[in-house]
């Protein structure tokens, strides 16, 4: 049985006020809040456990590696990933995925090649193409949603050229709460002997995933959204695509020998983590993935879905509410805007006042704003500590704004 109150103590921070009313915290798709063992891991690592990593045989340096070091098999054992070999930790999914692009696509792909993406991809999965684009001529190919908001693997696919290098696609939009089929996509496109980027910042946040049966060559996650520390984060790299890379960035333990006529490197993944890293950042975040695995990840899918058809089924009722994004096996992320003149912005400071936290604008989804039509909408997202009573004040705080703004 998920007790989301006891979960909820768990949570320091959903114990204050804002304004004078009760946090409601509805901006998890942005950054989510952190709970008190991540808090108590990374006070720890400051002020009883620091030192740098990987140099040093001294007791605090052999402590933080190997806590630092455990941070790999952590994130695979909460990915579905057999060899913790494949993970590369990074400072969040952005230093993840321009690590393909800088480390994989720039060596591979030459001008008049194609990247597919779909209209959902937040920024961090389209700018690092673009520089390609501005660079090397790469050919930026878009795939749109429907109606629903529903990616059809099957566009994904159709839009594969016989100069198609990647597809990178979103495992779940941030924007629309869109679950896509990146399975079918990877075996499609595998088919075609085309490799999958995901970005997973999303997804990974609210349901199980096993990457070893999706089978993507790149997978991104980003530990400020997974109850972790903002600076941590990982990819996952298929061995295969690991041997075409090369270093993006150079420097501390990725090399293995360095003289003034030559340099050598380390083996994967230590071949991609240059400098000193986030160290105590990344050890939070492999407690927030113990703290997320322990709680049960299908118990926390479980607990959003009822979540999701709650929030739905109210805020679908509310005739001079703009819903974005219909989907049925959509996640508990819902963007809309009001009737009328009301901006987003204004929305959310009047929701603001009554202690209801969202987010407003482009979401860093530029191209889907584009798409549907809208500079910038409110979004109210979900997660594994909220509560139906907190869709109610929402609904109440949204009822408000159409008394003001009508």
């Amino acid at each position: 049985m998920y007790d989301v109150q006891a979960v909820r103590r768990d949570f320091p921070i959903l114990a204050r006020k804002v304004n004078g009313k009760p946090l409601v915290y509805l901006d998890n798709g942005a950054s989510a809040q952190k709970p008190q063992v991540v808090i108590d891991a990374v006070t720890r690592g400051y002020a009883e456990e620091y030192a740098n990593v990987h140099r040093g045989l001294h007791t605090l340096s052999n402590l933080a590696t190997e806590k630092y070091e455990a941070v790999r098999g952590i994130a695979a054992r909460f990915l579905g990933v057999a060899d913790e070999g494949e993970v590369v930790l990074t400072s969040g999914s952005t230093e993840g995925i321009n690590l393909v692009a800088y480390g994989w696509a720039v060596p591979c792909l030459e001008a008049g090649d194609e990247i597919v993406l779909s209209v959902m991809e937040h920024h961090a999965n389209i700018v690092p193409w673009h520089f390609l684009r501005e660079r090397q001529g790469v050919v930026l190919k878009w795939v749109d949603v429907d109606v629903n908001g529903d990616l059809d693997p099957q566009a994904v696919l159709d839009a594969i050229s016989p100069r198609t290098k990647l597809v990178a696609v979103t495992h779940m939009s941030n924007v629309l709460g869109t679950v896509v089929d990146v399975a079918g996509i990877v075996a499609g496109a595998h088919a075609r002997g085309v490799p999958v980027l995901v970005d997973g910042s999303q997804a990974a946040v609210h349901a199980p995933v096993n990457l070893d049966a999706i089978g993507a060559d790149f997978y991104a996650i980003t530990g400020h959204k997974l109850y972790g520390p903002s600076g941590s984060g990982a990819i996952h790299i298929r061995k295969e695509r690991m041997a075409e890379m090369r270093p993006f960035l150079g420097g501390g333990d990725m090399i293995r020998e360095v003289h003034k006529d030559t340099v050598s490197y380390a083996e994967p993944p230590m071949k991609f983590e240059a400098g000193t890293p986030a160290i105590v950042q990344q050890i939070g975040l492999g407690v927030a993935l113990e703290y997320l695995m322990n709680l049960g990840m299908e118990n926390v899918a479980a607990h959003e879905r009822r979540l999701r058809d709650y929030a739905r089924d109210r805020l679908e009722g509310i005739n001079w509410l703009n819903l974005q994004g219909r989907s049925a096996g959509k996640g508990a992320i819902f963007s809309f805007t009001l009737e009328g003149a009301a901006h987003p912005h204004d929305i959310s400071t009047v929701l603001d006042k009554k202690g209801v936290a969202v987010r407003a604008g482009h979401h860093c989804a530029g191209p889907l704003m584009d798409h549907l039509g809208l500079s910038a909408t409110c979004r109210a997202s979900f997660g594994l500590y909220n509560t139906v009573d907190e869709v109610d004040t929402l609904v109440e705080a949204l009822e408000l704004c159409h008394e003001l703004f009508a």
